[in-house]
């Protein structure tokens, strides 16, 4: 009941035309009934141009199509368009428009029919639509919109369509929008529209273009007018340049002739010269004539090798082109080799020089010479020189030519020229070295024979130069010698390293040059590297050699067997250089082995040994025996060296006396080190030498005396040295003394004014280990900061005693002061505590130690024999 009640109330309100209470009642029923009367409501809505709303109901009816159709028929292709891809498939939309279109175009709606060709992507249809209707803007709008790449081929496309049509202002205007404004020129060409050809090229092909429009159109003119066209212009002379380089030989003549009557004879060569690329020698000759170039035709015959016709024209009309043939027809038969031919015409053109020529160039010297001789007499001996060169850089053949004219010359009495043959045989030539030489010899011969003074040294100087070249040197010195060139022969000889012959030489005929000789042999020696050669001829400039290549050894071994002086002048050298090198003890040896001479300049090297073995480290120690014993016994050697010199008693001297004595002290404690029983004696020397830190680094000397004090537990005394050790490492960190608080050795010979050490003697870490035995011992109550003192109420090491200021002197054993018990020395001013001297003797007896015999040994060299029998140790 429901649904019939519905249906009825829908059914009124349409009747009622009461559509959008319709629309109310549909939109609640189901779809059944719905679709039925959408249909007819969108079918209302058409009617009254809702469109929107109809195609909702048509829609919603499932009546799509009737939607799309509405649309169509409404002219609203796009609406239409895009419900038409919604509901159908692409292909029956394009064929559905395209229909659509066709039938808008046979009803002349051309833009409806465009939009719906472009709407399904078919802008083709609507070119050519345009196309077939002539709406030729309409045409290219759309192609410059779909097909920018083909717009220039459409323009031209049209523009050849148009031509064809003779619309030829629409063609003109479609080339030149194809940028073809050739083809407009040659449209209106074609068509003898030449005013609009010009116009065209001159506006969009430049001066160029529009001058040879111009020049086209004159040419199609002829004649008077064409002159007249071209003058117009101001274009007849390029015009006439024009049609002679592009062949239009006729349209050039008449141009010449009516206006530029002197540009004739150009176009009659250019056209001659035409013909004869054509081959037209004829037509070709006629134009040269009448182009006034009748040379030009002798040489186009001449050229063909037309002789007659060339022979013909010449004799006609350029007599002097006669001799040009003859030379012509020379060359030819030269070609041909038919040379007496070739020299005929040669002849009788009176060209004898070129004959001279081709000759030369065949390399027929005889024929060059006879000609020239005959007929150029005066150029003959440039030509003589150049056959003379040419001989010398082709072979052997040409060294044998030489010779053999060379003994012409001279049997002819031409020495001059013979000697000229004779020094062009050159390595440049030959290479056998004979016959450059028995050349070289035989020039030299005839020169100083026959030919005047300077022009004979002349000679034997370049003879003798290529004989040193060709390493003859004993054949240069006797070519030399001939013209009395002293010196030369002997430079010969020495190059050729003949020596004893250039000795010999100097010797006999100028002694002048025998310094010369031997300056010149030693620098060859010192050049070569040959020291052991050089050193028979000059010691000392081998012994420089040995020097400057590090050949030390040798050097010495060398100087060795010369002068004393000489010997220790290498020595000091060599010394100095193992200083430099850091190897002091090594220089130390050399003296040791060589003598210590007292030299004043050697002093400083002396010296610097001292002190870099002072200063080296690993030297405290019974292993270090050796180096001390070295430089004691170097020290020894220049002590007595200097008591036989200028400088004995000198402040120099007393200086080394100073070190011999620190040198035995040390070599003492080596010694002493290596014994158990001595190491008292080797703490005791180490005291005594801090009376000596003027020289001894004091950093060193304290640290030293502290350990070996330490070592024989006399701690007391071990922490006064250490202690002071610490004060002057301060004091080298701080660069002075001032600060150094000398209260400790008040009333003893140990020195307060001593020079710092660049650095300290110790490394970082033994520095430690000491500052922390001296800051633990500080704080023991036992160790007292005080040096122990002797009977004299002075520190017992001190020479000096402190209340009566009387210095004893040091024990040769230990440097301590001999108070008591006292050995004395043969040698006055030594002695030595008896106790310690035995004590040593004991040592020395019981360990056959070879250092402690040898310690003795040097006491007895330095201090003579004591008075009490000596220990054998055997």
């Amino acid at each position: 009941m429901l649904c019939r009640s519905s249906v009825k109330a829908i059914e009124a309100a349409i009747s009622s035309r009461q559509w959008t209470k319709a629309v109310q009642i549909v939109e609640l029923q189901d779809t059944e009934v719905a679709t039925k009367y959408y249909y007819k409501i969108g079918q209302h809505y058409a009617s009254v141009q809702q469109y929107e709303l109809a195609e909702k109901f048509f829609v919603e009816a499932g009546r799509t199509t009737e939607a799309i159709e509405m649309y169509n028929n409404a002219g609203l292709w796009e609406q239409a368009h895009r419900l038409a891809a919604k509901a159908m498939r692409p292909d029956e939309v394009a064929v559905m428009y395209i229909k659509h279109a066709q039938t808008l175009e046979e009803q002349a709606r051309y833009k409806e029919a465009e939009r719906l060709y472009v709407t399904v992507d078919e802008p083709d249809l609507a070119i050519t639509m345009y196309k077939k209707l002539k709406q030729f803007d309409h045409m290219i709008r759309l192609v410059k919109h779909y097909h920018p790449d083909l717009l220039d081929d459409t323009h031209i496309h049209l523009a050849k369509e148009l031509e064809s049509e003779k619309q030829y202002r629409q063609a003109e205007h479609h080339y030149l929008e194809g940028k073809d404004w050739k083809s407009a020129i040659n449209m209106y060409r074609s068509k003898d529209l030449w005013d609009e050809a010009y116009r065209v090229a001159k506006g969009h092909g430049g001066a160029n273009a529009s001058k040879q429009v111009a020049y086209l159109w004159a040419k199609s003119l002829g004649g008077d007018s064409a002159v007249k066209l071209l003058n117009k212009f101001g274009i007849l002379e390029p015009a006439i340049d024009y049609a002679t380089e592009n062949c239009a030989f006729e349209f050039a003549f008449d141009l010449a002739r009516i206006s530029a009557k002197d540009r004739l004879p150009d176009i009659h060569q250019k056209y001659a010269m035409f013909l004869e690329d054509e081959g037209k020698f004829k037509e070709a000759e006629e134009q040269f004539i009448k182009g006034n170039k009748a040379k030009e035709a002798v040489l186009m015959y001449v050229h063909s090798q037309d002789w007659e016709s060339a022979q013909r024209v010449a004799e006609q009309f350029d007599p002097e082109s006669v001799a040009d043939i003859l030379t012509g027809q020379a060359r030819a038969a030269f070609e041909l080799k038919e040379f007496a031919k070739a020299e005929s015409f040669l002849l009788r053109a009176e060209r004898p020089e070129v004959a001279v020529k081709f000759y030369r160039e065949a390399e027929m010297w005889s024929d060059a010479l006879r000609v020239c001789k005959e007929y150029l007499p005066h150029k003959l001996q440039v030509l003589q020189d150049d056959y003379d060169q040419s001989v010398l850089s082709k072979s052997t053949r040409g060294a044998e030519t030489l010779v053999s004219q060379g003994r012409e010359w001279e049997s002819s009495g031409e020495y001059l020229r013979a000697v000229d043959c004779y020094l062009k045989v050159t390595s440049d030539i030959t290479q056998d070295v004979k016959v450059i030489e028995k050349c070289m010899v035989k020039a030299a011969e005839i020169a100083l024979k026959f030919l005047p003074a300077d022009k004979s040294l002349e000679v034997a100087r370049a003879a003798g130069q290529r004989l040193s070249l060709s390493q003859r040197y004993d054949s240069a010195a006797q070519v030399y010698l001939g013209a009395d060139l002293i010196k030369e022969a002997i430079d010969a000889c020495m190059e050729g390293e003949e020596w004893n012959k250039a000795k010999k030489i100097a010797k006999e005929l100028d002694p002048r040059f025998e310094s010369y000789v031997d300056d010149r042999y030693k620098n060859k020696l010192r050049t070569e590297g040959k020291a052991e050669q050089l050193a028979d001829v000059d010691v000392v400039g081998a012994l420089d050699l040995y020097v400057e290549r590090g050949q030390w050894l040798k050097a010495i071994e060398t100087a060795e067997q010369q002068s004393p002086k000489i010997l220790h002048k290498y020595v000091a050298l060599y010394a100095t250089q193992l200083i430099k090198d850091n190897q002091p003890e090594q220089a130390m040896e050399l003296y040791v082995k060589y003598g210590t001479p007292a030299n004043a300049q050697n002093y400083n090297i002396y010296k610097r040994i001292v002190d870099d073995i002072l200063n080296s480290p690993d030297l405290n120690n019974a292993g270090a025996y050796k180096t001390w014993a070295d430089l004691r016994d170097m020290l020894l050697d220049l002590c007595d060296n200097l008591k036989k010199s200028a400088d004995a008693k000198s402040k120099q001297s007393e200086e080394f006396e100073n070190m011999l004595l620190i040198a035995h002290y040390c070599a003492n404690r080596s010694a002493c080190l290596g014994q158990e029983s001595l190491k008292p004696l080797s703490a005791k020397l180490s005291a005594a030498l801090l009376r000596h830190t003027d020289i001894v680094p004091a950093d060193k000397a304290f640290y030293e005396a502290g350990l070996h004090a330490k070592a024989i537990g006399m701690e007391n005394m071990a922490f006064v040295f250490l202690n002071r050790y610490l004060d002057l490492v301060e004091a080298i960190e701080d660069g002075t003394l001032d600060m150094l608080d000398n209260s400790d050795f008040q009333d003893t010979d140990i020195p307060f004014e001593i020079p710092l050490p660049a650095k300290p003697h110790l490394t970082e870490s033994q520095h430690e280990e000491i500052k922390e035995w001296v800051l633990a011992v500080s704080m023991d109550q036992k160790v007292e900061q005080v040096l122990p003192q002797d009977e004299r109420s002075t520190y017992e090491a001190s020479l000096v005693a402190a209340s009566t200021g009387i210095t004893s002197q040091p024990c040769v054993v230990t440097g301590y002061p001999v108070l008591r018990n006292k050995l004395e020395f043969k040698q006055s001013g030594h002695s030595a505590n008896k106790e310690d001297w035995n004590k040593f003797l004991m040592a020395t007896k019981m360990s056959h130690s070879s250092d402690c015999q040898d310690v003795l040994r040097f006491i007895g060299q330095w201090c003579g024999s004591t008075p009490n029998p000596s220990y054998s140790f055997q």
